[in-house]
C-alpha cells in the first residue's frame, strides 16, 4: 500500500476495533448489546476526535465504554501513524523509507529526517498538558462530586479537551459550569494548544526558555509559527466579539446570565469552534446568525500538525493573501516578507475546493434522507462533522439511519483530509515534464 493508503486504512482499522467494543455488554450501562449504529457513530466520532454522540456519552455508556471512548479519541488525536510509531519505538524496532514517508504525510511535515524525535516529543508535549489539565479540572470536579468521581471527570475531560474530541460526561455538556473560570480557561487551554500544532508549542517552548535564560541566542521562528499563532490568535478575538454582539440579547443564550458569565460564555463558543465541540451555551436556542457564524468558524478549524480538524489556519491564510496580492496587482504572494510557493498555493485551493464539494454533496443527501430538519441545521451538523468539530443543535440523535452513515462517511473524510484520500483511492501522482503553451482566460 501507498503511504496514503496506510493512513487511511489505519484509521478505518480502529474505528473497527472501536465498534466492536462498544458493541459488547460490558461497554452499555444496561448490559446488553449495543446497536451496530450507535457503536460505529461513537467509535468514529470519538477516532475522528469530532465529539457528534447519537446517545448519552455520560449514561447510556459505562464506565468501560467511556474508557475505550475515550482511548479511541486519544489514538485519534495523535494520529493513526504517531500511535503506531510510537509502538513500534517502544518495542525497540526501527521503520523503514516507506513508514518514514507516511509519518511525513500524516504530521503535515516536510522532510523526513528526525521522525523519532518528533514523536517524542509529541508524546512528552501531550501527557504535559493532559496531566496539567487534570490537575487544574480536579479543583473545579473534586469539591462537588468526590476523589472518585471527580477523578475520572477530570481526566475524561482533559483528554477530550486537548484532543479536540468534543465528548463530555454530561448530557448538557459543560453548560452548568459556563461561570466557572477555571474549567473555562483550562478547557480553553487545552484545546487551543491541542489544535495549534506541536511543532507551533516547541517553537513557543525554546523561544521562552531563551529568553527566561537570558541567552543572547536569536531564534527565527517559523513561518508556520507566525501564520498559525497570528491567525488563531485573530479568529478567537473575532469570534469572542461576533458571539457576544449577536447572542447578548438572546435570552436562549447569554441574555439572562451576568457580564462576567456572558464573556466567558462568548469566549468559550469562540474558543469551541476551533474544532472542540464542547459549549457552554445551548447550542439550539442560538439565532441564525450566531449559527451561521459558528459554521464559519468551524469550516476553518485549527491548525495544522494539530489534534484539531476543519480547512486549516495556514489554508485560510494563504487564500486571503492570494486575494490580497490580486488586489494589490503583485504577481506573487507574500505572507512575512516570505513568497509562498505556487505548489503550496495550488494545494491550498486543492483543499478549499475539496472540502467545499464534501459539504455540498453531504448536506444534499441528507436533505433528501431527513427532509424535517431547517437546512441550517443539516448544514451545521455536516460541517461540524466534516471540520471534526462536534458541535449540535440536538438533532444528530434523530437522524435516520441513512443520515447517520452519511455524517460518519463526512467525519471519516474530515479527519484523515480530501486530499490524502483521494491519494489513496486515486494512487500518489506521477510527475511529468510535459509543460502546455499559456494563454489567458477571463476570471471573476
Amino acid at each position: 500500500m501507498t503511504s496514503s493508503q496506510k493512513v487511511c486504512f489505519g484509521f478505518l482499522a480502529v474505528i473497527t476495533v472501536g465498534t466492536i467494543l462498544l458493541m459488547l455488554p460490558f461497554s452499555t450501562a444496561t448490559g446488553n448489546w449495543n446497536s451496530p449504529v450507535v457503536a460505529l457513530f461513537t467509535a468514529t466520532s470519538a477516532v475522528c476526535v469530532t465529539g457528534l454522540a447519537v446517545v448519552d456519552t455520560g449514561t447510556d455508556f459505562s464506565f468501560w465504554g467511556q474508557l475505550f471512548i475515550l482511548l479511541l479519541a486519544q489514538v485519534g488525536g495523535l494520529g493513526y501513524m504517531t500511535f503506531t510509531t510510537f509502538l513500534i519505538m517502544l518495542t525497540g524496532r526501527r521503520f523503514d523509507l516507506r513508514h518514514k514517508i507516511a509519518i511525513q504525510q500524516a504530521l503535515d511535515r516536510r522532510e523526513m529526517e528526525g521522525s523519532g524525535n518528533i514523536i517524542r516529543s509529541i508524546i512528552a508535549v501531550t501527557l504535559f498538558f493532559e496531566i496539567t489539565g487534570i490537575f487544574l479540572l480536579l479543583l473545579v470536579f473534586v469539591p462537588e462530586f468526590g476523589w472518585d468521581k471527580g477523578m475520572w471527570l477530570a481526566i475524561f475531560h482533559s483528554i477530550s479537551a486537548w484532543n479536540n474530541a468534543g465528548f463530555s460526561l454530561f448530557s448538557n455538556s459543560l453548560v452548568d459550569y459556563n461561570s466557572s473560570a477555571l474549567l473555562v480557561f483550562t478547557i480553553s487551554g487545552l484545546v487551543i494548544f491541542g489544535g495549534i500544532g506541536y511543532q507551533v508549542i516547541l517553537e513557543m517552548f525554546f523561544w521562552l526558555r531563551d529568553r527566561l535564560r537570558r541567552r543572547p541566542r536569536n531564534i527565527v521562528l517559523s513561518l508556520d509559527y507566525k501564520v498559525a499563532v497570528s491567525t488563531t490568535l485573530f479568529l478567537l478575538f473575532l469570534g469572542l466579539l461576533g458571539f457576544f454582539l449577536v447572542e447578548v440579547r438572546n435570552t436562549e443564550t447569554l441574555r439572562n446570565l451576568s457580564f462576567r458569565s456572558q464573556f466567558l460564555a462568548a469566549w468559550f463558543q469562540s474558543m469551541t469552534t476551533r474544532t472542540a465541540g464542547f459549549n457552554s451555551i445551548d447550542i439550539g436556542g442560538m439565532t441564525t446568525a450566531g449559527l451561521f457564524i459558528t459554521i464559519a468558524f468551524m469550516f476553518v478549524g485549527a491548525s495544522p500538525g494539530g489534534t484539531g480538524g476543519g480547512m486549516k489556519t495556514t489554508t485560510i491564510r494563504v487564500l486571503t493573501s492570494c486575494t490580497k496580492s490580486i488586489l494589490q496587482g503583485k504577481q506573487e504572494v507574500l505572507l512575512y516578507e516570505r513568497r509562498i510557493a505556487v505548489s503550496l498555493i495550488l494545494k491550498a485551493v486543492g483543499v478549499i475546493v475539496g472540502s467545499v464539494t464534501v459539504v455540498i454533496i453531504c448536506t444534499i443527501l441528507i436533505s433528501l434522507t431527513d427532509p424535517i430538519f431547517d437546512f441550517i441545521q443539516i448544514l451545521f451538523e455536516v460541517v461540524s462533522a466534516y471540520a471534526t468539530v462536534g458541535l449540535s443543535t440536538g438533532i444528530t440523535s434523530d437522524f435516520s439511519i441513512w443520515g447517520k452513515l452519511i455524517l460518519i462517511l463526512t467525519m471519516y473524510m474530515g479527519r484523515v483530509g480530501v486530499l490524502l484520500l483521494m491519494s489513496a483511492v486515486l494512487g500518489d501522482p506521477k510527475p511529468t515534464n510535459i509543460h502546455y503553451p499559456e494563454e489567458d482566460l477571463l476570471v471573476g
